[in-house]
């Protein structure tokens, strides 16, 4: 009988530690709560970040105030606006399992170029002097695609940069170096980086909850380019304006006006 107890309860037990570690698993999936990207450990991350991007550049540039300002801003900047993306598609799965949300159209937004597309957004907010955004992507043309954006100081390129990706863990951002990438693999995609640059230019005051593309069942829209002379040109394709993906956008940029009336971002 106690034998038979004994192994019950280690039966509970086991059940137990199982359901916590997927309780765990999953908590971790929800996009990253505000407090996150102050946490001990995404602080040492953002230091670490703020320390390797330093360290791309020459050892002359690199002691100077606004070089180390400039590498900061950058390095901050990735994980709060990584987490604050996740917060904005309100997905509560990471990586593929998001992307079958997104396929499924039940979530507007959570693929690896999207987040490749806002990330590239928010990290030309400020003109940078020493760093240069650009957009990299893995086995392109593949069913395993993947896309991301780099930093790279303005004196050198590609492979010589950082890699910054917050889709795998929805918005928790994973920074790792692309010159051990393998080069068959990883390649910078230079048309979409050109494409992204002229709408998101250096100092751009566009909203985070702005999109560059619309999706309607199965075509896409791209934000056009033909009018970015004004100052905040919203054009879009007159087909787009009743899609559901584009009333969600402008919900969202209304919504986010109401929350952040002064700033055009909410971390």
């Amino acid at each position: 009988m106690r034998a038979r107890m004994k192994t019950a309860a280690k039966k509970i037990a086991t059940y137990t530690a199982i359901g916590t570690a997927a309780a765990l698993g999953l908590s971790s999936c929800y996009p990253p709560q505000i407090s996150y990207v102050d946490t001990p450990l995404v602080v040492e991350r953002r230091a670490t970040l703020h320390e390797n991007l330093l360290n791309m550049l020459p050892e002359d540039v690199r002691c100077l105030p606004e070089a180390q300002q400039e590498a900061r801003w950058v390095a901050d900047t990735a994980y709060k606006a990584g987490a604050a993306i996740a917060r904005l598609y309100d997905s509560n799965f990471p990586g593929w399992a998001g992307n079958y949300l997104v396929n499924s159209r039940l979530q507007d937004r959570g693929l690896c170029w999207h987040y490749q597309h806002d990330m590239y957004r928010e990290l030309r907010r400020r003109p940078l002097q020493y760093f240069r955004i650009g957009c990299c992507g893995r086995d392109i043309g593949t069913r395993r695609e993947h896309n991301c954006v780099f930093v790279t100081p303005k004196h050198t390129g590609w492979p010589h940069a950082w890699v910054l990706d917050p889709w795998p863990w929805n918005g928790r951002l994973q920074a790792f170096n692309a010159w051990d990438l393998n080069p068959d693999q990883w390649k910078p995609r230079e048309n979409i980086t050109a494409y992204l640059a002229q709408i998101y230019t250096e100092g751009h005051q566009y909203p985070m909850e702005h999109w560059v593309s619309i999706q309607n069942k199965r075509k896409w829209y791209e934000f056009s380019i033909l009018g970015l002379s004004s100052p905040y040109s919203d054009i879009w394709w007159p087909e787009t304006w009743f899609t559901p993906q584009y009333r969600s956008m402008m919900d969202n940029i209304i919504e986010g006006h109401q929350q952040h009336p002064n700033s055009p971002i909410n971390y």
